[in-house]
């Protein structure tokens, strides 16, 4: 059994719009996830350097980011990054790239974690509903090709407000929806713009908003969470 969490973590700048790393690690820690996609994980411009200094998740968490081997001060690829425990085991990694009206891609990992192999995909998607069902095709795409037959995971922020439809169709073709509940915005929830997807080879036993003091002032999006086996 493990927890998997997908965090927009706003670059690390809170509500009160200061940047904090310090908060978002420690909202990391509360959730205690074994697998997390971490949306807006690299500052917007210049060298884009992480949102979460190397030292201090090394230093303060059970967490290591998944080397992507782009930028060198970057934690993700476009944002997107993927945490796993420092116990677990990369058997493959890599970048995506996909359609984008706006500079998007996304990422993906296969972990060898709690005794199970998983294939996880993070990703966040366009503002536009044309381009995110694009995106959509193409992420599906790209895990035909990187799943390598193991259990699919896809994570992020997908920007979709419907409730069915968009792109949430396109992925629910294939793959089955965590119901996690409203994660945006932190300080009054009203969409649930941040979700967990997973194929017919996993089950979850329970999911969640993981709503406390310290996330609802970490970023503008809650974290979200859901605990999975093997079906």
């Amino acid at each position: 059994m493990l927890k998997l969490a997908s965090y927009n973590i706003h670059k690390g700048i809170g509500l009160d719009r200061r940047r904090n790393p310090d908060r978002i690690v420690s909202v990391l820690n509360e959730i205690d996830a074994d697998i997390v996609a971490l949306q807006e994980a690299d500052r917007r411009f210049g060298s884009r350097k992480s949102a979460i200094p190397p030292l201090l998740l090394e230093d303060h968490s059970d967490y290591r980011a998944v080397p992507l081997d782009v930028q060198v001060d970057s934690m993700g690829w476009h944002g997107n990054a993927i945490l796993v425990r420092k116990s677990a085991q990369l058997l493959v990694h890599d970048i995506l790239h996909i359609p984008s009206l706006e500079p998007r891609g996304a990422v993906m990992a296969q972990v060898e974690t709690g005794g199970l192999r998983l294939c996880v995909f993070g990703m966040h998607l366009d503002l536009s509903g044309l381009w995110r069902r694009r995106q959509a095709v193409a992420m599906l795409r790209h895990a035909d090709h990187h799943d390598g037959g193991l259990p699919l995971v896809m994570m992020g922020d997908l920007n979709e407000w419907a409730a069915s439809g968009g792109c949430l169709r396109d992925f629910g073709r294939r793959l089955s929806f965590a119901e996690c509940g409203r994660s945006f915005h932190a300080r009054r929830p009203v969409g649930k713009l941040d979700r967990i997807m997973h194929c017919d080879r996993l089950r979850v036993i329970d999911s969640g908003v993981h709503d406390t003091t310290i996330s609802r002032r970490a970023s503008d999006h809650l974290p979200v969470w859901a605990t999975v086996e093997l079906s």
